[in-house]
């Protein structure tokens, strides 16, 4: 084989010459020089180039790729476990997004005003939200495998737009919480327990009492598992001050 200049390399590879000369400065490969010292590539750095192209369409960054590249020995195992587990939390944030534009497309479709402001807004306020991955690794510790079945048994109604759900709960929360120094006996503390119970409902209307149950004590217990979750919709004292609301109204 003859050797081949970079533009050569570059056409045969779909990369650019500039990303060639950065895997250079890299160490990644070692192009051969020709006595007017322009870059020429043989079939052992066209081989190379092609690992590289390979290695980074499974995901692998070029640090990796540099270790596997080295002469020390590799624990290859663990490197695609780590890779593995990346890919899957780049999946999870690929989920999350697909349900936000989904949720928003649903507003869309009712004839819901949806401009670039109230889209931005919608992005926010996704960060309110619990993820799937931290409601998993929490429920998990308070309900019971049973109670886990049920809620994939019970899933919400077609159509029903968790993000805007949960910016009400955020906001309510915050609310409760504002409310607290007043007294859960105050004209204030009353109405927001009503509205509470209002918000609940979507929720009620498909819950078993198992659910009702693992759910209840997921709350009550929220101290022990409340700095896991950045964006929980309440803190425990407004949970624990509209349980006194309602003991106080029977």
């Amino acid at each position: 084989m003859e050797t081949l200049d970079i533009r050569d390399v570059a056409r045969l590879t779909g990369l650019t010459s500039r990303a060639l000369r950065f895997y250079e400065a890299r160490g990644l490969i070692k192009p051969l020089r020709t006595h007017g010292g322009r870059r020429v590539y043989g079939r052992g750095e066209l081989e190379q180039v092609n690992r590289i192209v390979a290695l980074k369409r499974a995901g692998l960054t070029l640090a990796q790729i540099a270790s596997l590249s080295g002469d020390r020995r590799l624990d290859l195992g663990k490197l695609v476990d780590l890779q593995l587990a990346t890919l899957e939390a780049k999946q999870r944030e690929l989920e999350e997004a697909r349900g936000l534009l989904i949720s928003v497309k649903s507003r869309i479709d009712r004839g819901e005003p949806v401009d670039a402001a109230t889209f931005c807004s919608l992005i926010k306020n996704k960060d309110l939200m619990m993820s799937k991955d931290q409601w998993d690794k929490v429920s998990e510790r308070y309900l019971t495998e049973e109670q886990r079945a049920e809620f994939v048994a019970n899933p919400p109604p077609a159509g029903f737009d968790q993000a805007e759900y949960s910016r009400k709960w955020a906001d309510l929360g915050k609310r409760v919480q504002e409310a607290i120094p007043h007294g859960a006996d105050s004209a204030q503390a009353k109405k927001l327990y009503d509205e509470w119970q209002d918000l609940l409902a979507p929720f009620t209307a498909v819950a078993t009492p198992g659910m009702m149950a693992g759910v209840t004590n997921l709350y009550e217990r929220m101290d022990e598992w409340k700095g896991e979750v950045s964006n929980a919709p309440f803190t425990p004292e407004a949970f624990r001050f509209i349980q006194e609301i309602g003991r106080k109204r029977g």
